[in-house]
């Protein structure tokens, strides 16, 4: 049995993200652990969780409004990734490589919400 989420690109996508936020918070300091490493992978884990909860609804404008929150979620994981790079425990190529994850799967999200619109 499949679900309905399983199969988006989108979904895969922040599934792997995640996997590569919460090897990120690996090295973070231990003084992070229930600051910045706690936050940032429930985060990154809320945007798959978001996805797959919304596909299950029984209308188009309830999973529109799931996307809405893995967008935010995405977003907030943006801001947890700064905060990291100025407090320098993140490092500029890795910041910049999880950015651009993090900027597709927002591009990847709007379209969908886009999609669900019409």
């Amino acid at each position: 049995m499949s679900f309905k989420f399983e199969k988006l690109e989108v979904w895969k996508k922040a599934i792997d993200f995640s996997a590569s936020i919460n090897d990120l918070t690996k090295d973070f300091p231990k003084e992070e652990l229930y600051i910045l490493s706690s936050q940032i992978k429930r985060a990154a884990d809320s945007i798959a969780l978001n996805i797959a909860e919304g596909s299950t609804g029984q209308s188009n404008a309830e999973f529109r409004q799931f996307i809405g929150y893995a967008i935010r979620s995405a977003i907030e994981v943006v801001s947890c990734l700064h905060l990291g790079l100025k407090r320098k425990i993140i490092e500029s190529d890795k910041f910049q490589l999880l950015y651009s994850e993090a900027e597709t799967i927002i591009r990847m999200l709007q379209k969908l919400r886009l999609y669900l619109k019409q």
